[in-house]
């Protein structure tokens, strides 16, 4: 059991067979966050160092709580309390944080491409944890692991991203997985909002979105990203509230079996109704869950699966 890869920097790099162990390697460390002592020593005497520029609740603290369920050390830097608000660049940064021999970095930053140009300077594993619009594969892996806890399999699945795909690093890690394992994605959302790029990533475009849920067997609710958007590309939130918020007169047109996801943070009202949020179809907090088991697998399977097992 190993991956193809040493670093976990986006989805397009991962195969079927990757994607596959790692999901199959989350569902058997689910059980270890059941248990009255939620910690085994697979990765006794390992040290993770998350390495944060841009704000987070659900991913740092789920890669923080991955790696101590694991037993290893686990040390939390931010942006702001490194050296780089002294004017330290970000390589530098990391080749100091490497001269002190962790075993694995997880890297978030504010630029896309920023996480790939660390892998290039530094031998410690690197898991991206969010690059600009860029990618966010852990992300995706959870969100596949959910899917397909509830649907038994992937392939065939028809999926609905509704949204600012045009600013979402979600969107594109899922696209590039949900593709490898068979399924097929449409994406929707305001004509600002849907890069040129979705149609040649093939992908169905449309700018309707009881048309487009009509059908599928998951939607994937995404944030308005208004801290990106530098250009004002909508015109107000209560227009796009008005036709892509998911509410439940929407939600009525779609299949009784739907699920329904979102990445978070959310923002009520706007992309999707409370009463939607806490539908019985909604299993935005199931994805939280799942983030742990993701994150424990990629550690063990990056850093420990031929020293220890897992139980």
């Amino acid at each position: 059991m190993t991956l193809s890869t040493k670093n976990i920097l986006g989805t397009r790099e991962l195969t079927k067979n990757d994607i596959q162990q790692i999901l199959d390697t989350a569902d058997s460390f689910k059980e270890i966050s059941t248990r009255a002592i939620k910690k085994v020593p697979t990765l006794r005497g390992k040290t993770i160092i998350n390495l944060f520029f841009e704000p987070s609740t659900r991913t740092r603290t789920s890669f923080e709580i991955a790696g101590k369920r694991l037993s290893a050390d686990v040390i939390n830097i931010s942006g702001a309390t490194s050296s780089a608000v002294k004017g330290e660049n970000l390589i530098d940064t990391a080749r100091n944080l490497e001269a002190m021999n962790p075993d694995i970095l997880v890297v978030r930053h504010d630029c896309s491409g920023a996480v790939e140009l660390l892998s290039q300077f530094v031998s410690s594993p690197i898991i991206n944890a969010g690059d600009g619009s860029h990618e966010h594969p852990s992300q995706a892996l959870l969100d596949l692991l959910t899917i397909r806890s509830h649907k038994g399999n992937l392939k065939g699945l028809s999926v609905a991203i509704v949204g600012d795909i045009n600013h979402s690093r979600v969107v594109r890690s899922n696209i590039r997985a949900m593709q490898t394992m068979g399924m097929k994605v449409r994406v929707v959302g305001p004509p600002p909002l849907i890069p040129v790029e979705m149609k040649r990533l093939g992908v169905e475009v449309s700018y309707n979105l009881i048309e487009t849920i009509k059908d599928v067997d998951v939607i994937m609710v995404l944030r308005v990203q208004l801290e990106r958007q530098s250009q004002g590309l909508l015109s107000s939130l209560r227009e796009y509230s008005n036709y892509f918020c998911l509410t439940s007169e929407t939600l009525a047109q779609a299949r009784d079996d739907v699920l329904i996801i979102h990445p978070g943070p959310v923002n009520r009202g706007i992309e999707i109704s409370l009463d939607v949020m806490r539908s019985p179809r909604s299993l935005i907090l199931n994805q939280v869950t799942n983030g742990v088991a993701v994150r424990m697998a990629l550690f063990y399977l990056l850093l420990g699966e031929n020293n220890a097992n897992p139980n």
